[in-house]
């Protein structure tokens, strides 16, 4: 839409229907007021407010007149989110329902530490894939979020991390309900305005965006030259194993992530984070540690082992501790980067996993 004209984004939607401000760029908005008989000029002040001061309503930007908001008003609509419902676990963690303008329903969550603050961010409502052990993905995905709406959870979470701990934001993982890469474009602008001085003015180096492994979009993102950093949920370096828990593996195997991944770390010299569960008679035994070592040989890595957090069937249990730290074990021996990483909101259902809407 980059390269539209004000004029053409108006005759490419229905004419009776108040058009989502947001979704226009500066330059349309700059348009917008020329074709008003304004200056460009104020474009610029109502794209400040939008983004940058995250203006709930035309009536909020107090140094625009009377008149220009009730131009605006006549002609679009700011589809900002409600935090519908929001829950503390008694570890700190928050977790929020939030609401978005036709409303449907998704979650994030605020995961507090001694020294920071980090946003789980959804992309989806509900989820394109369907691995197993995860409760969104037994939601049917109901459609993207645009890239407003996601940028509306950070700023959420902001405010709740300035309320609560006195502190900004100061990391974000894409790793809530949804997979980031199956709605590419509007996750790349959402980051793009939440990196922005127009925006939120993140760097992006705070930034992950978690994939379950779609080999041609993380080949994609690599040409794209992004500067967040990846992290891939793996769970398993062995393909029978991963497509029995991830299925969607048969249709994007490991072969193919892994040339993903090569180019990747060609195009980016970005270390790869990967995400792993262990699970008890699953994935639990040397032989796969041994395939996980093998995966993670050919480019810089990392390993973060993630205490697993059910979903209600019991299909899935943790695996003992004697086999977390034989895969902590065989890691470190090999030379790689392992972090057991113990899970946060348990109690209110926000931890990895666990987002499904229960609220």
């Amino acid at each position: 839409m980059a390269g539209l004209t004000f004029i053409d984004y108006l005759n490419s939607v229905e004419k009776t229907k108040k058009k989502d401000i947001r979704a226009l760029t500066k330059d349309q908005l700059r348009d917008f007021f020329v074709t008003q008989g304004d200056k460009a000029f104020r474009g610029n002040q109502v794209y400040e407010w939008l983004w940058h001061k995250g203006a709930h309503s035309f009536e909020a930007m107090t140094n625009v007149s009377m008149e220009t908001r009730q131009l605006l008003d006549a002609h679009f609509v700011i589809n900002h989110i409600k935090v519908d419902q929001m829950q503390r676990s008694s570890d700190g963690t928050i977790k929020n329902a939030v609401q978005l303008y036709d409303g449907l329903i998704v979650e994030s969550v605020l995961i507090p530490t001694k020294t920071r603050t980090t946003a789980c961010v959804s992309s989806q409502v509900g989820c394109s894939l369907d691995c197993r052990f995860c409760a969104t993905s037994r939601l049917k995905r109901m459609r993207n979020l645009n890239p407003d709406e996601i940028y509306d959870q950070v700023v959420a979470i902001d405010n709740e991390s300035r309320l609560y701990f006195d502190r900004k934001l100061s990391n974000i993982v894409f790793m809530g309900m949804g997979e980031p890469l199956m709605n590419y474009n509007n996750v790349l602008k959402a980051i793009e305005m939440i990196t922005s001085e127009e925006g939120l003015g993140m760097s992006p180096k705070r930034i992950i965006v978690s994939t379950s492994g779609v080999p041609k979009l993380i080949k994609k993102m690599a040409d794209d030259a992004v500067k967040f950093k990846l992290a891939v949920s793996l769970h398993s370096a062995i393909d029978e194993i991963r497509t029995s828990i991830m299925p969607f593996n048969a249709t994007f195997p490991l072969k193919d992530l892994r040339e993903a991944l090569q180019y990747w770390y060609a195009k980016t010299k970005s270390r790869i984070t990967y995400e792993y569960v262990v699970w008890e008679g699953i994935n639990d035994t040397q032989n796969d540690a041994n395939a996980l070592v093998d995966f993670c040989k050919f480019a810089p890595s990392k390993v973060n082992l993630i205490e697993y957090n059910p979903i209600d069937d019991g299909e899935f249990q943790q695996a003992s501790n004697a086999a977390i730290e034989m895969y902590v074990k065989t890691l470190e021996r090999n030379g790689i980067t392992v972090t057991v990483r113990r899970s946060r909101g348990k109690d209110i259902d926000a931890a990895c996993g666990q987002l499904a809407n229960k609220s």
